[in-house]
């Protein structure tokens, strides 16, 4: 009979503290021993999925899934199996669902088709004895430009549900043949961490636009290095689909979204990935409304007002901050395709959500993304639509932050309360949203191709061109027309590679410090964000 090895794998090692490495031998000590042909012949996966039962209550989130797989013009060619040991899933990422305090979403693919999908999760890494069944989301996507090959693609999902809230657990994932507990998988595991109980200090990041490219990859270890609790995506994910139209005629390779999940695994694998629609994630082919590629591959909070119809609008809360996520396709001037879809509903929901928000005695700040900017001077200038639909719900309850993409720059507004400057906002400055009105800030420089800004404007990292002076740029109206803005209200402007990263404070005195980071490190912008009591 084999012993077995007592010591501690090495890149176990570096993620373990002395206590819990000395807990990590004890407990291998303490293991029954057992040989390698009766671990075959009896099966440890099985042994290991009856124990600890009650730690957390695991499944798949049907309520989650947020929509159907593509539609079949005929049937998908029959999948090829191949040994299990042989294939490994990638490409995983975490999302919360409702309650970032007893919720979490794990999701990720495999390449082949294998059989028995699940996750093991526990308290600490040497312990995954809780296995849950994943559920397969299946997406076929036929060869729509005759040049590209059809494509199969396998998403699992497991819904984790009743965590304690403030506590870091560990997971791997796996399917027959692939056990993430066996020794030489231990390389393959992740943790997360739940919410807090009570509000405490933590850091978010966001950007948009992000793509598959060397500068998205280096934005991701940038964020990495931020340590946050979560990351805000406003949409224009991937980019499988070149055009961005919406339109039935696009086509778009599927195959770039295992680029791009390989390629964002090392991040969010470990923070959750809050994503919202860009015009670039509506893939016609995908019902409905082409987001039936999204649902098949993400697993967001099923609170909006209708998760199926629009995966990409929900809310959720942490610590003393709300977030609001929302699909600007639904009431775009600029590109309509899927405008009006919600036949309003959206709007509704919004109004009734931040009123919700606004009533919470734990809430001090509300802050909203989505993809199409509301303020904006760069190439595809300001949207007329969001301005019009949301605008009102944004001044009546007073949102703290409102964090777009859509241009592929980073451009910070000064506090506009209707219409106009209602404080100017320098570098370093401090606002209230109470007295000063709202700052919008496009985030678009995650990692596709940069745009710039107007004949005349260059990036500023020290206000306005001229603070008596106004930009001359324009904002799309309901008869998809370009119609003039003279601007006042563009404070900081930069046409480089960058990210945000707000820390949200609690206290007497609560705010949120909001950074605008480069490619290379540097602070670009910062402010500072203070209700008045």
């Amino acid at each position: 009979m084999d012993t077995p090895d007592v010591g501690i794998p090495e890149q176990l090692a570096k993620r373990l503290s002395m206590p819990e490495q000395h807990e990590y031998l004890r407990a291998q000590h303490a293991r029954p021993k057992v040989s390698r042909r009766s671990a075959l012949a009896g099966g440890l996966v099985t042994a290991a999925a009856a124990g600890g039962a009650g730690l957390l209550v695991g499944g798949a989130d049907k309520a989650d899934a947020a929509g159907s797989s593509a539609p079949r013009a005929a049937a998908a060619p029959a999948r090829t199996e191949i040994d299990g040991s042989l294939v490994a899933p990638f490409g995983r990422h975490l999302a919360f669902g409702a309650d970032p305090k007893t919720q979490m979403r794990i999701s990720w693919q495999a390449p082949f088709a294998v059989r028995r999908p699940y996750l093991r999760v526990g308290l600490r890494p040497w312990d995954l004895s809780r296995r849950i069944e994943a559920e397969v989301r299946d997406l076929h996507t036929p060869s729509l430009s005759g040049k590209l090959p059809e494509v199969d693609q396998l998403y699992f999902h497991v819904a984790l549900d009743g965590l304690e809230p403030g506590t870091t657990y560990y997971y791997g994932v796996g399917h027959q043949g692939f056990d993430p507990a066996s020794p030489e998988r231990l390389s393959t595991l992740g943790s997360f961490r739940t919410a807090p109980a009570r509000p405490a200090r933590f850091v978010f990041t966001a950007f948009g636009d992000q793509g598959v490219s060397y500068h998205a990859l280096a934005n991701d270890q940038l964020i990495l290095g931020q340590n946050p609790s979560f990351h805000l995506h406003a949409g224009d994910i991937c980019y499988a689909d070149a055009s961005g139209q919406g339109k039935e005629s696009d086509t778009y390779d599927a195959r770039v979204w295992d680029q791009f999940l390989a390629q964002t695994e090392s991040v969010a694998a470990r923070v959750p990935w809050m994503v919202t629609t860009g015009n670039h994630d509506m893939e016609a082919w995908y019902s409905p409304n082409g987001y039936g590629g999204q649902s098949a591959r993400w697993s967001l909070p099923a609170n909006g007002f209708d998760p199926k119809a629009a995966p990409g609008v929900y809310s959720f809360t942490y610590g003393n901050v709300g977030v609001v996520a929302l699909d600007a396709n639904d009431v775009s001037y600029e590109i309509p395709a899927n405008k009006g879809y919600t036949d309003g509903r959206q709007t509704a929901w919004l109004d009734r959500r931040l009123g919700e928000l606004r009533r919470d005695p734990d809430v001090d700040f509300i802050v909203v993304f989505f993809h199409h900017c509301m303020y904006s001077t760069s190439t595809h200038a300001s949207d007329g639509g969001v301005r019009d639909a949301w605008l009102p719900a944004f001044t009546k309850h007073q949102v703290d932050l409102v964090i777009n993409g859509h241009n592929h720059v980073y451009e910070r507004t000064d506090a506009i309360k209707d219409g106009e400057v209602g404080k100017k906002l320098p570098i370093g400055a401090s606002t209230d949203p109470t007295r000063d009105g709202i700052v919008y800030v496009t985030a678009g420089g995650a990692g596709k191709e940069l745009y710039g800004f107007p004949a005349g404007v260059k990036d500023s990292f020290e206000g306005s061109v001229n603070d008596r002076e106004s930009i001359v740029t324009f904002h799309w109206t309901k008869a998809r027309l370009p119609d003039p803005d003279r601007v006042e209200w563009s404070r900081v402007r930069y046409a480089g590679y960058s990210f945000l990263a707000v820390e949200a404070e609690t206290g007497s005195r609560p705010r949120l410090t909001v950074s605008a980071l480069a490619e290379n490190g540097e602070r670009i912008d910062h402010f500072e964000v203070r209700r008045g009591r």
